[in-house]
């Protein structure tokens, strides 16, 4: 059961009749709240309403700081596991060197692997915009040397003076048994659901 992040406690709680559930998730009955709260108070545990909006609403006997305490465990865990795909970019030129583009496309995989988006953009400088087709191709060598990683998201495109290209990491294929064992699970959950119909 889902408990909300901030619940009533003991005192807090003003109906009249609640439901309580023991701290090991068995079903007391329903009783006034003063017998709740001196049944509370003789386990040396709190009330808390984890159900308001039931008739009668439903409170259950815990230990509200070891509660608190392992939410906000739970949370810090949470963010943790969070990852924030960044943009990060990679400059060329239409005049670039082999060189230069083999260093930029080692630095743009090492973005990629890392798992983050790679925007690669090139600026024309005075009439080097007259001949874009000098930078698109510049382009897809770059795109070429980074497809191991990667793949083109977002086409190269013009726009004023700059031509933009967007690479993102490449997911990781699922091995053939992985393959099979979520197979497995959904041929099993749709022949749990057929049961039950």
């Amino acid at each position: 059961m889902e408990i909300a992040t901030e619940l009533m406690i003991n005192e807090e709680i003003r109906d009249r009749e609640v439901r309580v559930i023991d701290e090991n998730g068995d079903q007391l009955g329903v009783m006034s709240i003063q017998q709740a709260l001196a049944l509370a108070e003789e386990k040396g545990l709190d009330l808390a309403k984890i159900q308001p909006s039931a008739h009668p609403p439903v409170c259950k006997l815990l230990d509200y700081d070891k509660y608190r305490y392992e939410q906000s465990k739970r949370e810090r865990e949470n963010r943790k596991n969070q990852r924030v795909v960044e943009i990060k970019e990679v400059q060329l030129s239409a005049t670039i060197e082999e060189n230069d583009v083999n260093t930029k496309a080692k630095m743009a995989i090492r973005f990629l692997e890392g798992g983050d988006k790679v925007k690669v953009s090139i600026r024309f400088r005075g009439r080097q915009i007259t001949h874009s087709e000098i930078g698109r191709k510049v382009m897809d060598d770059f795109a070429e040397r980074c497809k191991d990683v990667s793949m083109v998201e977002r086409r190269p495109v013009l726009d004023g003076r700059n031509m933009i290209m967007i690479l993102a990491p490449k997911a990781a294929k699922a091995s053939f048994a992985e393959r099979k064992a979520k197979q497995e699970a959904q041929a099993r959950e749709n022949a749990s659901k057929e049961a039950k119909q």
